[in-house]
């Protein structure tokens, strides 16, 4: 599998930093600890509120440019933010979703982890033309609205609304998932350094937790004005 973000969409974003692990052996029993980066979240919190944090305001000036209203459709990493804020902590859901929840709340920066073995082909991040295919949680069928953000395989189908907004039923992370693919995005100026750390810590509290797994790291794809290069990355 590629994956990629459209170049339309990188002439659009210039400032559009992206990097990617893939996770091997992915089990969901195992005991991982996301104490750590939510005591740096909450820490972060308590000096400002998400909504001003230069991650967040550079994702509410992208959602505002397609035409969403950024208090109602939140990036992942705000709406984290937001019920750490409200209710103190995070709902556990699965070791490799909880780690990847906490490190996007330490950093306020959009986290997405996904089934590899859902996904048909490639994966590219482009507006949709409509006819995409979207599975709620719930089980419901959408279809992402014309210039809509999507994360879209091969097959039509879209694995996330609204860029970073909401994902997939389809292609969550489950007790059955063996094989992850993990995509973080960033927009904020100094986003290159700070997606590169991300990944770092990441990549070291997965290795922590499934030390037998095999782990593939791409390195931060930068935007339009970056290698052209890594704008694709294998997976």
């Amino acid at each position: 599998m590629q994956f990629r973000h459209h170049p339309r969409l990188r002439a659009d974003f210039p400032t559009l930093v992206a990097g990617t692990l893939r996770l091997d052996g992915v089990t969901a029993g195992a005991p991982a600890d996301p104490s750590p980066w939510l005591d740096r979240a909450r820490a972060r919190l308590a000096g400002t509120a998400e909504g001003q944090l230069p991650q967040i305001q550079a994702w509410r000036r992208a959602f505002a440019a397609m035409g969403l209203k950024p208090t109602q459709y939140r990036c992942a990493s705000e709406s984290l933010l937001r019920r750490l804020r409200r209710e103190g902590d995070l709902p556990s859901l699965h070791p490799l979703v909880d780690l990847c929840n906490a490190v996007s709340a330490a950093y306020a920066i959009p986290v997405a982890a996904l089934d590899l073995d859902r996904i048909s082909g490639d994966l590219e991040v482009r507006r949709a033309a409509g006819t995409e295919r979207y599975d709620t949680f719930t089980g419901e069928l959408e279809h992402p609205e014309p210039g809509e953000v999507v994360f879209v395989d091969d097959a039509g189908r879209a694995h996330a609304r609204r860029w970073t907004n909401r994902q997939s039923g389809w292609s969550a992370i489950s007790a059955g998932t063996r094989r992850a693919f993990i995509v973080t995005e960033a927009l904020h100026e100094g986003a290159a350094a700070e997606v590169t750390a991300l990944l770092t810590d990441l990549a070291g509290a997965l290795r922590a937790t499934w030390p037998a797994a095999t782990l593939l790291e791409g390195l931060p794809a930068a935007g339009a004005q970056g290698p052209p290069a890594a704008a694709v990355t294998p997976v």
